[in-house]
């Protein structure tokens, strides 16, 4: 049965009513979401709303810089290099392409990471850096990369010293490159370059020329320290296509604090072990035409049985063919400690050598018996001083002129060494 007309109006004005409210209901709705969306949801807080998509994030976040995501070529020798804000603690994970974890530590200024060896040529590598904030909450950053292949043109990096040799308190230590260094490339092998010493004890490198380069404490090593260092030379880069052939390690051990100190007004050598007078040998130091060299040396090398000939050097005049007994090396030029029979009767009272200093058979074989090599001799009061570089001449530098030699800036350690162990007599090192 059909509505009548009026029915149909009634029906149809109720529609439009039932309309209005609806849409007017949405538009509150709407203007509800709104405000709370504005105001964080439910009173102001820090927390989003649940339906927004659940807890908050970490607070602290994570970005490497090098190597780059997907570069190629990348040196053996490259250190994972990374930011992070608001980490109370950062973690750096290295994999191989199987998964195999690679070692290595954290840079001194939490900066960097530096692989414990030179990674494998042709290889890719993911890094992982993981920050985590004081909310407990990690963040993460990924670089995943391949290093370059092995390299054609490589330097050797050697040490003077071997493996767990002993020597004297006065010793630096000394590496040497197959190839001059570039000044450019300097800061970047220094920053390679570690000395672990037990107790733990001041020190900076010094570049003694393009291909060596020296470290030294600040004053004489502690007698009977532990002495470890190392140079992270394999792959580095080294300048015109150069790099570093493989790191170095060497360990080695300090003896006793045996000290020579010689006066030309007494023609006297003091000999101290541990700080105490344990000698007083008579020397003859060079005559006035061939003075010795007042300064600070060390022993550089020991020969029981030598032949000193200076003929082409000296001429036909002054120059001679001699055998040589206990024989201690303390310059280029020529200087040395020796046994010299032929002036014992003068040793302690008159000056007659050629620039060496003369002792006494007996007392040579005394001290060649007791010194090693990089023991300390300082010798005072001669008519010329001693020319630096001619032999191992770090400690006759003041500590301000040796730090100048170094390629980085010189950073006191923020907490020195105790002084617990036994120390060479200072008197000994009036340049340091």
């Amino acid at each position: 049965m059909r509505a009548s007309q009026d029915e149909l109006i009634r029906r149809g004005t109720a529609r439009r009513g039932t309309g209005r409210r609806m849409f007017a209901a949405a538009v509150l709705a709407a203007a509800m979401a709104l405000t709370s969306a504005c105001t964080g949801g439910g009173g102001g807080g820090d927390k989003p709303s649940s339906w927004h998509g659940g807890e908050e994030g970490p607070k602290a976040a994570a970005t490497i810089s090098e190597p780059v995501a997907d570069a190629k070529d990348v040196p053996a020798s490259t250190a994972i290099t990374f930011t992070t804000k608001e980490a109370n603690e950062t973690a750096v994970e290295l994999k191989d392409s199987a998964g195999t974890v690679v070692e290595g530590s954290l840079a001194e200024d939490g900066k960097s990471w530096l692989p414990a060896g030179a990674l494998k040529y042709g290889e890719t590598y993911t890094a992982t850096v993981t920050a985590t904030g004081d909310d407990g909450k990690p963040a993460t950053a990924t670089s995943t990369f391949t290093t370059m292949a092995k390299p054609g043109k490589q330097v050797r990096v050697s040490s003077f010293l071997a493996d767990n040799q002993v020597v004297g308190v006065g010793m630096p230590l000394i590496v040497r490159f197959s190839r001059a260094i570039p000044q450019d490339y300097r800061d970047d092998v220094q920053r390679r370059m570690t000395v672990t010493a037990k107790p733990a004890q001041e020190g900076i490198w010094h570049w003694a020329s393009p291909t060596e380069v020296r470290y030294r404490p600040k004053t004489f090593w502690r007698a009977n320290s532990t002495v470890s260092y190392r140079v992270q030379a394999g792959g580095l880069p080294l300048g015109d296509g150069w790099y570093g052939r493989a790191d170095l390690t060497v360990d080695i051990k300090i003896g006793p604090s045996f000290v020579m100190t010689v006066e030309n007004r007494t023609k006297r050598m003091t000999v101290t072990k541990d700080g105490k007078v344990i000698r007083t040998i008579p020397v003859s130091l060079g005559k006035k035409t061939t003075p010795s060299s007042s300064g600070t040396m060390v022993v550089i090398e020991k020969l029981r049985k030598t032949v000193f000939d200076t003929r082409e050097e000296l001429g036909p005049e002054e120059g001679y063919r001699t055998d040589i007994d206990f024989a201690q090396r303390l310059t280029w030029g020529g200087e040395f400690i020796h046994a010299a029979p032929w002036s014992e009767g003068v040793q302690g009272r008159v000056n007659v050598s050629h620039g060496c200093v003369n002792v006494s058979m007996k007392e040579g074989a005394w001290l060649f018996a007791n010194t090693r090599i990089g023991d300390p001799i300082t010798v005072k009061g001669t008519e010329r001083k001693l020319q630096n570089g001619n032999g191992w001449t770090d400690w006759n530098m003041s500590w301000d002129e040796y730090v100048k030699g170094s390629a980085l800036p010189y950073e006191p350690p923020a907490q020195p060494g105790d002084d617990t162990s036994p120390s060479a007599d200072p008197s000994a090192t009036p340049n340091a």
